[in-house]
């Protein structure tokens, strides 16, 4: 079964520190492109950060630029999203997205995880 399941959500004081973790099964993140997306109440979808599985470039959103860090794990085929000086409106659903382009976009993602809830607290 190809799937992504998404770890490492929780509730964190503002200033703090989690990573969250991707874990793909039936393929794998050295050929297909992953990326974070999340959503807050009553807001649209955001594009947060994507890594290409060719080339290794990487995109952050201006929202978490210098403190979010995209990276990935070929042998454990998981995709990390290091989040560092966390802000309450990082509150959200971090949704893990794949596709097998290997353009950083936010378009043309075929496989979702179901969402890890993020939680910062003022």
């Amino acid at each position: 079964q190809v799937q992504l399941v998404e770890s490492g959500g929780g509730l964190v004081q503002a200033g703090g520190s989690l990573r969250l973790s991707c874990a793909a099964s039936g393929r794998t993140f050295s050929t297909y492109t992953g990326a974070w997306f999340r959503q807050a109440p009553g807001k649209e979808r955001e594009f947060v950060a994507a890594i290409s599985w060719s080339t290794s470039a990487t995109y952050h959103s201006d929202s978490v630029k210098g403190r979010f860090t995209i990276s990935r794990d070929n042998a454990k085929s998981t995709v990390y999203l290091q989040m560092n000086s966390l802000k309450p409106e990082d509150t959200a659903v971090y949704y893990c997205a794949s596709k097998r382009s290997p353009t950083i976009s936010s378009a043309a993602y075929d496989l979702w995880g179901q969402g890890t809830q993020v939680t910062v607290s003022s």
